[in-house]
C-alpha cells in the first residue's frame, strides 16, 4: 500500500484533475513538504490542492503552511482564521475560493449562493476542487 500522500496524489492525478503540469508539480511539493506534519488532514490536502491552482494562491498557502511547520502546530486553527480574514479581504469572486478552502478547513459542504456573481474561470476552479474533494475523502 502506498502512504497517504502518494495516494491523494495518484487519485487526483488518474482522473485527471489537475489543470496542467504546474498544478501537479506544486500539488505534489506541497504534499512532499507538508503530509507529514502532524496538522496534516483531508482539509488541508483540499485546501493544497485548491491553492496549487496558480502560483499566487500558492505562495499564500506555501507561506502559511511555513509558519506553522516552525509554530509546531498541530491543528489549522490559526490557518482557519487567516482564511477567514483572506475571504473577507476580497471583493470579487475570489471570496467564493476563500470560503471553499475555510469550508475544506471545517469538513463542512460548500455551495455557492445562487446570486453569487461568479465568472466562468472561477466556478470552473471551484467544481474542480470540488470533484477532487471527493475522492480525497473516499480514502481512509
Amino acid at each position: 500500500m502506498t502512504n497517504k500522500k502518494e495516494h491523494y496524489f495518484s487519485i487526483l492525478d488518474n482522473r485527471n484533475l489537475f489543470e496542467d503540469s504546474g498544478h501537479r508539480t506544486r500539488f505534489k511539493e506541497l504534499l512532499d513538504c507538508y503530509a507529514d506534519f502532524p496538522f496534516f488532514t483531508k482539509g488541508l490536502c483540499k485546501c493544497m490542492y485548491l491553492s496549487a491552482w496558480d502560483d499566487e494562491h500558492f505562495c499564500i498557502l506555501l507561506e502559511i503552511l511555513t509558519d506553522m511547520s516552525l509554530g509546531r502546530d498541530t491543528n489549522t486553527r490559526e490557518m482557519r482564521i487567516k482564511g477567514e480574514a483572506l475571504a473577507e479581504e476580497q471583493c470579487d469572486a475570489q471570496y467564493y475560493v476563500y470560503q471553499l478552502s475555510n469550508a475544506f478547513l471545517d469538513n463542512a459542504p460548500f455551495r455557492l449562493p445562487e446570486d453569487a456573481d461568479v465568472p466562468p474561470k472561477i466556478s470552473h476552479i471551484i467544481s474542480r476542487a470540488l470533484a477532487a474533494a471527493e475522492l480525497i475523502d473516499q480514502y481512509d
